[in-house]
């Protein structure tokens, strides 16, 4: 089969991995920068272009759109659909997981549980949306933040007003969502791939740290999650319309939550931890999807 890799970098841990596993499958393999992808938006005969050439004998894609670029690598992925390549994550789902406030109020409209989140656009109505979340600490998150960037930790109502109000007079979109002390400092990733969970891993913050991301210097540990927590994964994931995700859990006293759900996540930290070959399991999981549809 031809399958096409939309990755910025060859050189990248996780696109060197599927690669790696799609041609040891025999796969026609190849790693095309989308942003390098040009296209001809028509009824009649819709195409990609790389370098001048058609990418019109694909079988089928898989998306590795950085954050940054999600319009455009969406765009692309979208020309994909529209020349009926199987894509293991479409565009609409890559939109909807890139969009925080967005994809929280999906996974609520589905009753996925997660932790109580607030969300205004003007300053006056801070008061409001502290009130609705509940007592400090409660955590801050910028809307366009990733890897644990643009998440502060309010100890104090004050200082909670404080976050919020500085960053809206920056314009910028900000969640307010509450702290759960039970779990603080750790986090747990699931991988989901079709319809089961194939690999997790605990992340435990630095001493002195509430931020569990291992680009933060966070450390990885084995872990044996619930049939509720593999459960909860894989809905989610469903819930957005993704077929590979990672979808970060934390426990708590009233079950596992719901954190964030990534369309791209990164396979480096989980293969090292948890010893499976992730990148294995995405190839089969695509060819088979593909013979379904044929």
């Amino acid at each position: 089969m031809n399958i096409l890799i939309l990755s910025r970098n060859k050189n990248l841990y996780s696109t060197k991995r599927l690669y790696e596993a799609g041609d040891a499958r025999g796969h026609q393999i190849r790693v095309v920068d989308y942003l390098r992808c040009y296209m001809n938006i028509t009824s009649k005969k819709p195409a990609v272009y790389y370098g001048g050439e058609s990418l019109d004998k694909v079988d089928a894609i898989i998306p590795r759109i950085g954050a940054p670029h999600t319009f455009y690598g969406t765009a692309v992925v979208r020309q994909f659909e529209t020349m009926n390549t199987y894509c293991i994550n479409p565009s609409d789902a890559i939109s909807r997981s890139r969009d925080k406030l967005r994809s929280l109020q999906i996974l609520a409209m589905e009753g996925i549980q997660m932790p109580v989140t607030g969300y205004a656009s003007h300053t006056k109505d801070i008061e409001g949306v502290i009130e609705t979340v509940g007592s400090t600490p409660l955590v801050m998150k910028l809307l366009q933040g990733t890897q644990g960037q643009g998440i502060v930790l309010a100890e104090t109502r004050k200082a909670a007003e404080s976050v919020m109000s500085a960053f809206r007079q920056l314009d910028a979109d900000i969640l307010v969502q509450e702290f759960i002390k039970e779990s603080s400092g750790t986090d747990i990733r699931a991988f989901v791939v079709g319809n089961k969970v194939v690999a997790s891993m605990r992340r435990v913050a630095p001493e002195g740290e509430f931020r569990s991301n291992v680009h933060r210097g966070g450390r990885t540990e084995q872990i044996d999650l619930t049939d509720e927590e593999i459960n909860t994964a894989v809905k989610a994931a469903h819930c957005l319309g993704l077929s590979v995700a990672g979808v970060d859990l934390m426990r708590s006293k009233r079950g596992p939550l719901v954190l964030e759900v990534n369309s791209s996540p990164g396979l480096q930290g989980i293969e090292g931890c948890s010893g499976v070959d992730i990148a294995d399991e995405i190839i089969s999981f695509t060819a088979k999807s593909i013979f379904k549809e044929g």
